[in-house]
């Protein structure tokens, strides 16, 4: 029998659509030019839905399980504005494949690690789950040699993050961090605008957000409500020690508090920072600090606050001091910009990142989108580039492209892991309420010991990285 018919066989049966293993074909992670890549999505809440959707809509790749540990999340009330979990996912998905693959169906599973041991036909994971839980799946996923693309923020602390990146390396897997503006037009015309020297040395970067929160109240909630039906809530806590449930942490909710998200730097400061990361070579900054408008304690993180970064010289390029804003907070407008021509707006919608130059300036909305030069003049006049950095389809295109053997993606663990592994030390530095001086080969705060606890978390027993 040849191999096509032989796959086409598999495809259609009275058993239904099945998936044959990778390993009879070509090995751990081989996935021929021309097969799509079999996609299993790890948790389906709102980012994983979205996700679902996209994947249905690319050539190559095919979404062969699904697993949540929601039976139905109702996000309703919240920005995906949809009703998500295993179950709507798995209908949707289904619907989607009825036409095109007779028998489909798609299998749901609550735990990542039967569905990975069962469903031996997956060659990559999209990893969509809450940020406490993601660097025990990928970290796990990638040791059995599966392609992973991972939600912002890789990572939930920064030791989290160098592991990460350690295992990518070691198993040579193709990987992508979710950061979509990474593979779009916008943050590459601000790299290469820099480097041709738009707007002269850059010393100061600014992003912000507006994004709000969620928490209102300090400290852990006292009621002990009974768990949704559907939602095993031990398995979502994963790698955080027991606590009882409450609808404070979940669906949603979750990124205010320090054992499960990590506010507003790894939602949104990994988007609009990204730019100023990539264009201006950040890695290693030599101190932090954070100061917040109030709300923060041991628990959750701030209502808004103001963090800063400073890099040292990096090859030719001079000292960088960046700050993050959140809450409402922004940059004020510098005095050559007219702050009343709507041309010349810093960012867009809330959110957005400023780059000070000796000549000008660059500022961008969220996602590093829409980039602009100001003063309206500058803007005008300058001659811009041809572009140097390679274009992609898009991001999961990138990713699934990487996945059968090609570039590896942009955005992929060792770039998502130097950005993250920044970005999150804004959030140690707050909670030490210091000025906090980085070692990055010890990684330690040299005169924090007691942000060792926060650079590196403790892990359920089972839910240790290692």
């Amino acid at each position: 029998m040849t191999r096509r018919a032989f796959m086409k066989k598999a495809a259609v049966s009275a058993a239904g659509f099945s998936i044959v293993p990778r390993y009879v074909l070509g090995g751990p992670g081989f996935v021929a030019p021309s097969e799509k890549v079999n996609v299993a999505i790890i948790g389906t809440g709102g980012m994983g839905m979205r996700n679902a959707k996209a994947l249905l809509h690319e050539p190559e790749a095919r979404i062969v399980a699904i697993c949540d540990v929601a039976e139905r999340t109702d996000l309703t009330a919240y920005w995906y504005r949809c009703h998500a979990g295993r179950l709507p996912t798995k209908e949707m998905i289904e619907k989607h494949y009825a036409e095109t693959v007779p028998g489909y169906r798609c299998p749901d599973y609550e735990d990542f690690r039967v569905m990975l041991e069962k469903e031996k036909g997956i060659d990559a994971i999209l990893c969509a789950t809450p940020d406490h839980s993601h660097a025990f799946i990928t970290t796990t996923v990638m040791r059995m040699g599966k392609h992973v693309y991972c939600e912002k923020p890789l990572a939930h602390n920064p030791w989290e993050c160098r592991q990460i990146a350690k295992v990518a390396k070691e198993t040579g897997v193709a990987t992508q961090l979710g950061i979509h503006g990474h593979s779009e037009s916008g943050i590459r015309m601000v790299c290469e605008w820099v480097w041709d020297g738009a707007i002269g040395q850059v010393r100061e970067v600014h992003g912000w957000s507006r994004s709000p929160r969620w928490r209102k109240e300090l400290g852990r909630p006292a009621e002990t409500p009974p768990v949704p039906a559907g939602f095993n809530w031990d398995l979502w806590l994963g790698p955080r020690e027991f606590r009882p449930y409450h609808p404070a942490y979940a669906p949603y909710v979750w990124r205010d508090w320090w054992a499960f998200g990590t506010g507003s730097l790894g939602n949104l400061a990994v988007h609009n920072l990204d730019g100023a990361v990539w264009a201006l070579n950040l890695v290693h900054p030599t101190s932090v600090e954070a100061v917040t408008t109030g709300g923060v304690d041991s628990e959750s993180s701030g209502f808004g606050g103001m963090y800063t970064f400073r890099f040292g010289v990096r090859g030719d390029l001079p000292p960088v001091k960046m700050t993050w804003y959140d809450g409402g907070l922004r940059p004020p407008f510098p005095e050559e910009v007219d702050s009343d021509d709507l041309r010349q707006r810093l960012g867009d919608g809330g959110d957005g990142m400023l780059l000070v130059g000796e000549k000008g300036y660059i500022t961008t909305a969220s996602n590093c989108r829409a980039p602009r030069l100001l003063p309206l003049d500058l803007h005008k006049s300058y001659k811009r580039p041809d572009p140097t950095i390679p274009r992609v389809k898009g991001h999961h295109a990138d990713w699934l492209s990487a996945c059968k053997g090609g570039t590896p993606a942009s955005a992929n663990f060792e770039y998502g892991a130097r950005l993250t592994e920044l970005i999150l030390l804004g959030n140690v530095a707050l909670r030490t309420g210091k000025r906090i001086q980085w070692d990055p080969v010890a990684m330690r705060a040299t005169n924090a010991p007691e942000a060792d606890a926060f650079i590196r978390e403790e892990c359920r027993k089972g839910w240790e990285i290692v």
